[in-house]
């Protein structure tokens, strides 16, 4: 089998490695002449996590990164409201790890460049996709502007937001909205712990909410908070030491902390139609978007190529008809559905329309974090870790003679639901 995939980013690259492992040929393809390295997601949930283990590269991303420490969400004056405070006994072989994006992008190139299964091909911009019974292409523009075609088995779609593989399947229809937000991202150096911060941080506030996390063994901090979406580029930038100055510890000025990226951007909450057609499949943000509060698009997308591989490894073993990638986007999408759009906005409205002064009564995952802290049985805290895996499902399941499902989320006890692929809690009806 040889299957082609489109975008070298981190479900891309994931991808081609678990098909590698399983002796399946793979081809990437990108417009772009280098791995994207912009200011973006950090933080890999345990169901992530184990998707990164069986690419064979987690070893490598945690010697790079580290396991967090505790979670809160505080005041705009950053006095704590509620938390999650793992244990290493809580935290397992399936820890909470973080390691930005742009340097788990070298690690699984730098993988996938010693497999002889997989080729790399940058500065090839796909503009269309095509298929027929013997198989799938790109149509690829080339630098000097000559057009050619790549053919495999398959042709995976993992090329972000605005997928040129997605758009040759549906045109510009991707349901769903645009919030009235834009989210600024940056990266910097400041002494957050200092202040009291944990390592991870959602502060809540109808105007200057924000999420602060160290995600470097150096102490950098991302600072990622929300600007109005009337602003232009060159004005979120004008802004920038403004808003540090109001809404961080300590009232810092430009000279108080250094500086390293800014990026805003738009955020959205949008599911394709299909992530099948034929012999093409998408996957990641090319298949679905949510916001960035709580990481479940970046831990979304790692589980969505998880997923994918084991439909395209039955395939390949003969032990799967090609029907299975129906159940591939079926499942994929119920998830979206059922899982990270609604924890995703939950997780955006906690922290920009929560009233911070009374946060337990409009809030039930709150409510429930305070609950669990409390329960000296721990029991609420166990049901809580096995919900994370809420957003997983095993395509093993479907194999011919396939033995019983292993998806943890049949295990999970008390109605608990995965948040963000790393925090959450739905009982009685309640939603988080």
């Amino acid at each position: 089998m040889h299957v082609v995939i489109v975008g070298t980013g981190p479900s891309g690259l994931i991808l081609a490695l678990l098909l590698s492992r399983a002796n399946i040929r793979v081809t990437l393809l990108d417009g772009a002449s280098t791995l994207d390295d912009r200011p973006r997601a950090a933080h890999y949930a345990p169901s992530a996590i184990r998707v990164l283990r069986d690419a064979g590269v987690l070893d490598d991303v945690r010697s790079k990164g580290f396991i967090p420490g505790a979670m809160m969400w505080r005041k705009i004056d950053g006095s704590p409201i509620a938390g999650l405070k793992d244990t290493p006994e809580s935290r397992g072989e399936d820890g909470l790890t973080v390691l930005p994006l742009n340097m788990l992008g070298k690690v699984l190139l730098s993988h996938a460049e010693r497999e002889g299964n997989i080729s790399v091909k940058w500065e090839h911009k796909v503009v269309d996709v095509g298929q027929d019974e013997g198989g799938a292409w790109a149509v690829v523009e080339m630098r000097d502007g000559s057009e050619v075609r790549v053919t495999g088995d398959y042709l995976v779609g993992c090329d972000g937001a605005n997928s040129r593989v997605r758009k040759a399947l549906f045109g510009d229809v991707f349901e769903g909205k645009t919030w009235d937000a834009q989210i600024v991202a940056t990266n910097v150096y400041y002494p957050l712990h200092d202040f009291g911060f944990t390592d991870i941080n959602n502060i809540i506030h109808h105007e200057d909410y924000y999420m602060a996390a160290i995600i470097s063994k150096d102490g950098m901090w991302r600072v990622s908070y929300g600007e109005d979406p009337k602003l232009s580029y060159e004005e979120v930038l004008a802004n920038q030491p403004a808003k540090y100055e109001r809404m961080l510890p300590g009232n810092p000025k430009p000279g108080d902390y250094k500086l390293t990226n800014v990026g805003p951007y738009r955020i959205h909450q949008r599911c394709a139609e299909s992530f099948r057609v034929g012999k093409i499949t998408l996957a990641a943000d090319a298949a679905h978007l949510v916001n960035p509060f709580g990481g479940m698009g970046l831990t979304g997308g790692i589980v969505d190529v998880g997923g994918l591989a084991e439909c395209l490894i039955g395939i390949e073993k003969g032990v799967a008809d090609e029907d299975i990638l129906d159940k591939y986007s079926e499942k994929r999408m119920e998830k979206w559905r059922e899982y990270i759009n609604p924890i995703s906005s939950d997780n955006f409205l906690r922290v920009s329309a929560t009233d911070p002064e009374d946060p337990f009564t409009t809030d039930e995952f709150l409510k429930f974090c305070r609950e669990m802290e409390e329960d000296g049985t721990g029991k609420m805290k166990r049901d809580f870790d096995a919900s994370v895996y809420d957003i997983c499902h095993d395509f093993t399941q479907y194999y011919r003679d396939a033995p019983v499902s292993k998806t943890p989320a049949t295990a999970v006890m008390n109605g608990t639901t995965a948040v963000n692929g790393v925090e959450g809690h739905a009982s009685n009806g309640i939603k988080v």
